[in-house]
């Protein structure tokens, strides 16, 4: 049935005649939720009305009752938030689910290709979160990549959004989704292998690595409950799992690292939609960087992106208390200088005043001690949250900032005269280098795009030892009330000579044409193998070029139905957040993500080079 027409559809709920159920979770909608769901620009972080619409029942009161909205509803009863989601979705509760198809088992021995073969570990492919694959490991060429085809597409049931990327190891595929589940797959088919039930959907990628003092494998990886995991590799069984910040806003959206048996957990937040109620005393959450063993899952360290707790600072107009400092979450991937002993993180904005130093910054801490070493802030005073773009400004800090976060991890990159550097792009449009030895002094800045909430680069960048390149969102939407995505503003991929910091490489924005729902932008983070650079598409494409002019290479739409090997219903869109993976002459990208007027879609797609 489709969302518009199910909205309107009868429900049993209770013993309450379905009518009524609709009418109270509209009221309930109206009350609590549509001032930051139903915003007036499109610029709020979190999924618009038409986004939910595409979402199963379960997932929406899944994120209710204990996921990234539960700090918003926890004094909302069941019944409540079962009225808001069915309400939001226009559908009821599954029964009688079918089971998955396209399940597969592992041979005797374990592991179907060798683990020092073909992979692509973790978030940014290395502990330097370069983004770079090497030609051993992509086995792919930049000849090869005009031939690539679609081989296979795995669907996650009741999704809108494909957000989590996968990890390639010894021939598996790990994948977390919003259907609170780590997938297992067998990385040249498809096909399930196990999957673990997690207490919230997963975003973050996975690492994985044989688990200390053990003859196990593991995966690593952390809900979006602020829980971190260990969960055996071949068997799905649950190792350890850690709840590392209570706070009732914290999540884990940036992929643990792992480094000499301690595993390093960012951890983020969505207080800043929490915050923006006039009745809630904003903000009294920090980003930290917790250190856990690896093999037990005990907490060795936790580091706070920001030294001082949270103090009463006034009250609001309603007379709510009001604390700070708060924010500068940590959104991205840590990564790890073992030269240095040391371990980098860029973070977001304050959320309440007093705005911290550490917000819009890149961090050093020492990786024993979780000391802070260094910090280098990139834009001050940026104190910001949800309410700053909605009718009900309240909690909005005054003079408050432009929104201008970190959301990527910083690479560090060595150049071919071995000159060490900290490279990051960052929301306002600028890419910094910095360097990592001089306690993080400006190496160069470059503007790449005007910047904005959604603006200048988002989610992650890819260098070798000659370039950094850099992805452009700038998304923009139309000023009618419609919330439709601008088709003329935004978008371009850029090289930057890491020497110089000066452009040496440049696409121009494509223009969407006639295709609905369409921006030029590019949000998803961009992957590099010698000679290619590829990059998703808030339209739904994915493209590659070649690194070293732009010439287009590929481009393959995604913005379809699908026949998924796991016989879910499969519809691809816009590609944001995660960015291709390449291993073993295969290429994985996530595709569907119906935030900020994006096209809904919940499948991961694989492609391999044909031989024509």
């Amino acid at each position: 049935m489709r969302p518009s027409v199910a909205i309107a559809a009868v429900l049993i709920w209770c013993g309450a005649p379905a009518l009524a159920q609709q009418q109270d979770g509209a009221a309930l909608y109206a009350m609590y939720c549509s001032q930051c769901h139903d915003g007036t620009d499109g610029q709020s972080r979190v999924a618009a009305r038409s986004a939910m619409q595409a979402m199963s029942f379960e997932h929406v009161l899944g994120q209710l009752s204990s996921g990234s909205m539960a700090v918003i509803a926890k004094d909302r009863s069941d019944a409540e938030r079962r009225a808001i989601a069915s309400f939001v979705t226009g559908k009821s509760a599954a029964v009688g689910a079918a089971d998955a198809q396209g399940g597969c088992t592992l041979k005797a021995g374990g592991f179907p290709q060798p683990l020092d073969g073909p992979r692509w570990n973790g978030w940014g492919v290395d502990f330097y979160n370069s983004r770079f694959q090497p030609a051993d490991m992509a086995g792919l060429t930049a000849e090869q990549v005009p031939r690539l085809r679609l081989k296979w597409a795995y669907a996650f049931p009741g999704a809108s959004a494909s957000f989590a990327p996968p990890t390639i190891v010894g021939g598996l595929l790990f994948i977390g989704g919003t259907d609170r589940k780590v997938h297992a797959l067998d990385a040249r088919s498809g096909c399930t292998l196990w999957t673990y039930p997690t207490d919230g959907a997963v975003r973050a990628a996975i690492s994985f690595a044989p688990l200390p003092g053990s003859d196990q494998f593991a995966i690593f990886f952390g809900d979006l409950q602020a829980n971190a995991y260990a969960v055996n590799a071949l068997t799905g069984a649950l190792i350890w799992k850690t709840k590392v910040e209570a706070h009732l806003a914290a999540r884990i959206t940036g992929a643990p690292t792992l480094h000499a048996g301690v595993l390093y957990v960012p951890v983020s937040s969505l207080e800043e939609a929490a915050g923006s109620q006039a009745s809630y005393a904003c903000c009294t959450f920090r980003g930290s960087v917790v250190a856990l063993e690896a093999a037990t899952g005990k907490p060795v360290w936790q580091a706070y992106t920001i030294p001082d707790v949270p103090h009463p600072t006034g009250k609001n107009a309603m007379g709510t208390q009001l604390f700070g400092p708060s924010g500068a979450a940590i959104w991205s991937a840590p990564t790890i200088d073992a030269k240095r002993n040391a371990i980098y993180v860029a973070t977001s904005n304050s959320y309440s005043n007093p705005p911290a130093a550490t917000a819009d910054a890149v961090l050093a801490f020492d990786l024993a001690t979780g000391k802070l070493l260094w910090q280098q802030q990139a834009t001050p005073k940026d104190a910001f949250i949800v309410a700053c773009f909605s009718a009900d400004r309240t909690n909005c800090p005054d003079d408050n900032g432009p929104d201008h976060d970190f959301g990527q991890s910083p690479i560090l990159v060595t150049l071919r005269d071995g000159r060490r550097m900290l490279v990051a792009a960052q929301k306002s449009g600028v890419v910094h280098a910095l360097d990592p030895d001089e306690g993080g002094k400006i190496l160069w800045q470059t503007r790449i795009g005007k910047g904005g909430p959604l603006g200048g680069s988002e989610w992650g960048s890819a260098a070798d030892q000659d370039r950094i390149y850099v992805a452009n969102s700038d998304v923009r939407f139309r000023r009618d009330g419609t919330l439709q995505l601008e088709p003329s503003q935004g978008g371009g991929l850029f090289g930057l000579d890491l020497a110089t910091g000066k452009i040496a490489m440049q696409v121009r924005p494509v223009d969407c044409g006639d295709r609905p729902q369409c921006s030029p932008a590019l949000s998803a983070a961009v992957s590099l193998i010698p000679g290619v650079v590829f990059s998703g598409s808030v339209s739904g494409f994915l493209r590659a070029y070649a690194a070293s002019d732009g010439k287009l290479l590929w481009e393959f739409d995604t913005a379809r139905d699908f026949k998924a090997v796991n016989g879910v219903a499969a519809h691809g869109g816009a590609i944001d957040g995660p960015g291709p993976v390449i291993a073993g002459g295969m290429v994985y990208t996530n595709a569907g993500y119906g935030q900020w007027s994006g096209i809904a879609g919940n499948v991961l797609l694989a492609f391999e080079a044909g031989t024509e």
